[in-house]
């Protein structure tokens, strides 16, 4: 069987693709978020007139198709202090803890607490938190108890989100953002405490059916945290009963820890920083 002359005769013609590959990576360079649509639509809109299958070979052999995404820089974090709030409503630290549902259904914590007397101020239970959820949760705590001055917490999304900053920054709260530094969680020890505990009397004890059970049970051992659990860190007394002890002015409150929260996590747990507290002089 003999091959056509048509096939015998046939020469390659080496396909040049200089002028669309220019225009591709001059759109991509100004326009880094865009996509393959977005690039098919502004060339045609400037008059080429290369069909959509050329275009996305040369855009696929370009890797233009993998996009690697910035990583978002921050600015830098000041080592501070882990202070003693001689108040209620000085400090209060926040943070996320996340778990799974029996059908593998992933869900996160919201955890709030006063860094005064440990109280959890309330546990917010979902499958997303997105910042503007953290800004509705602290406003319900504030038309309650009243602002904060600072609040702490690490440098996760939700937390460096400009929502969230430009709603403490706004001129009827003027609170002030207190970020740890990035992998150093000792310098958020109470509320870190205060997870651990949770983890392990909560959410490492029960298996979960749905996000309702999760906030029932959350809810349970929240009030059973403030009210009836005795803290080392408070003298073992409870947080409520702490708080009242405040008011009626029997406690004085010391305004730093023995010791402060350094990079040593070792030392930390070894001296059991967040159960430490002053002791008050017994009267003789």
């Amino acid at each position: 069987m003999g091959i056509s002359r048509t096939t015998y005769q046939y020469n390659v013609k080496p396909k040049d693709d200089a002028e669309l590959q220019e225009a591709l990576t001059a759109l991509t360079t100004k326009h880094v978020a865009i996509g393959y649509w977005q690039c098919c639509y502004r060339l045609w809109h400037k008059g080429y007139q290369w069909n959509h299958k050329r275009i996305y070979r040369v855009y696929t052999a370009m890797k233009l198709n993998i996009r690697r995404r910035a990583k978002k820089r921050l600015p830098e974090r000041i080592k501070q202090a882990l202070m003693m709030p001689s108040a209620p409503n000085q400090v209060w630290s926040i943070d996320f803890m996340s778990d799974s549902l029996m059908d593998g259904r992933k869900f996160r914590l919201l955890n709030i607490i006063d860094d005064f007397n440990r109280e959890s101020l309330a546990i917010e239970v979902d499958t997303s938190l997105p910042s503007l959820r953290v800004i509705r949760v602290l406003e319900r705590l504030i038309s309650q108890r009243g602002k904060p001055s600072n609040i702490r917490c690490d440098n996760g999304p939700e937390f460096i989100s400009h929502k969230l900053e430009e709603w403490c920054n706004d001129k009827t709260r003027q609170i002030t953002l207190q970020f740890i530094q990035p992998g150093k969680p000792m310098q958020n020890a109470y509320i870190e405490r205060k997870n651990g505990s949770m983890r392990r009397e909560l959410l490492n004890a029960y298996l979960f059916n749905s996000l309702a059970e999760v906030r029932c049970l959350s809810e349970e051992w929240r009030i059973d945290y403030n009210e009836e659990r005795p803290h080392k860190s408070l003298g073992y007394q409870s947080p409520l009963r702490y708080a009242q002890q405040y008011y009626s002015g029997s406690i004085n409150v010391p305004t730093l820890y023995p010791q402060t929260a350094n990079e040593n996590l070792l030392k930390i747990e070894e001296s059991r920083l967040v159960d430490k507290i002053l002791e008050k002089p017994k009267d003789d």
